[in-house]
């Protein structure tokens, strides 16, 4: 009888022990980067032991798993993300019932990158990623040599049309004295399938270009129907010039792994590409950087830089205070920088961070953005869809030859009067 009221006992002690004790909180993370999975998972796992936290990471993305149709069945679940990926005004108005406003958490002052509507902060920026016009050092400085005009790199990051014309044609005479005929003045594609190239990333400076990062004055002009024939004249005549010095065949039919394959390979002086292409140059054996696209006829003095993905916090979460520890400490902490930059890959959006990429492309992007010189992202406000599937085969037209500049104009023009 002793030892059974013992055992009772401790049985009973336990059991008072366990309800005393701090329950650990779970925080679901649900992203659309399979790319970073792996490296996401350990950060979080890592955190959450750290914090007392059950960290879950669920990522959907790619080819294998349609983000906006499964987070839908998220929602649905039992176990709703409690931070989750939204994609710029698209997405946000999608999900905007489910995502809590940020208010006076201290990342806030750390970038300038945030994700906000009607004037409230709802997206915490989970990298920065951008364009301009990536150079190949080596034949620049050639080319420049060879040309006998004292002219630099760092004399183009204020650059004009015109200077482009003349830096094209310096290439292009340093090409022919050397019998270097496989080699290209830009590495651009145009054609099928790569309609973000151009609907989106070249037309965004059109949205953008020379204005100043808050002004969105051209792109609520656009969804609302009006062109500005000024803007998209000097955007054309831009287009024009890639066009002309572009390598024909990547531009009418070549593929990703066909533009960037050939600057990767050093026989490109330009691209027309941003730096989530930085995983390609691990064999190049060249300086790489990036300078300003001339949209504008002068002028062009930034690149354009952008959040394209954020985090936001489902408002039905229980876990609110652990999800906004965890954004907080990821932007603040040097366990989360390093994540950022060593093991993801990014260029965090956060001015505090000190660590700079080691891939090339990354790290000039990181040096624009900390200088101030960046032009925002528009692309993504435009309509669902405009982008790629209406502007995009516009410029897929004239890059073979099927329409004019005059009609490439004309085209453009009525694709967006018609949003009206």
């Amino acid at each position: 009888m002793k030892k059974l009221l013992l055992l009772l006992v401790l049985v009973a002690v336990a059991s008072t022990i366990a309800a005393c004790q701090p329950k650990e909180s779970t925080l679901i993370i649900f992203q659309n980067k399979i790319e970073i999975d792996e490296v996401l998972r350990t950060y979080a796992e890592a955190w959450g032991e750290e914090n007392g936290v059950n960290v879950k990471v669920k990522s959907c993305g790619g080819d294998t798993c349609a983000y906006g149709t499964q987070i839908l069945a998220e929602f649905q679940s039992d176990q709703q993300p409690d931070i989750f990926v939204i994609e710029g005004m698209g997405g946000y108005n999608i999900y905007k019932d489910k995502i809590l406003e940020f208010d006076d958490q201290p990342w806030q002052d750390d970038t300038e990158l945030e994700f906000i509507a009607d004037g409230k902060t709802f997206g915490f920026p989970v990298a920065v990623e951008g364009w301009g016009m990536g150079y190949n050092e080596t034949i620049l400085t050639a080319a420049f040599l060879h040309e006998g005009q004292g002219r630099t790199i760092a004399s183009l990051e204020d650059v004009s049309q015109a200077e482009y014309l003349e830096v094209f044609q310096a290439i292009q005479a340093y090409y022919t004295a050397n019998n270097m005929n496989d080699y290209a003045v830009v590495s651009m594609a145009a054609g099928a399938g790569m309609t973000w190239v151009t609907g989106l990333h070249n037309f965004n400076g059109y949205l953008s270009a020379g204005l100043s990062y808050s002004d969105k004055t051209v792109i609520d002009k656009l969804n609302n129907g009006q062109v500005d024939t000024s803007r998209l004249s000097q955007l054309a005549n831009w287009v024009e010039l890639l066009y002309q010095f572009a390598e024909p065949t990547i531009l009418t039919t070549g593929g990703y792994n066909e533009q960037v394959g050939k600057f990767a390979e050093g026989k490109a002086a330009f691209i027309h590409q941003g730096n989530w292409t930085d995983s390609s140059y691990a064999s190049s054996t060249f300086n790489m950087g990036y300078l300003p696209h001339a949209t504008m006829t002068s002028g062009n003095n930034k690149i354009f830089i952008g959040a394209p993905s954020y985090y936001v916090i489902n408002k039905d979460s229980k876990s609110i205070d652990a999800a906004n520890q965890f954004l907080n400490d990821l932007a603040a902490s040097s366990e989360g920088h390093d994540y950022m930059v060593n093991k993801a890959n990014m260029v965090p959006a956060f001015n505090s961070v000190t660590l700079v990429p080691s891939t090339p492309l990354s790290a000039a992007v990181m040096s624009w953005n900390q200088a101030g010189k960046a032009y925002a992202w528009w692309q993504n406000d435009m309509p669902s869809g405009f982008g790629m599937d209406t502007l995009g085969p516009i410029y897929s037209l004239y890059a073979a030859g099927t329409i004019t500049k005059a009609q490439f104009i004309s085209q453009v023009t009525n694709a967006i009067t018609g949003l009206a």
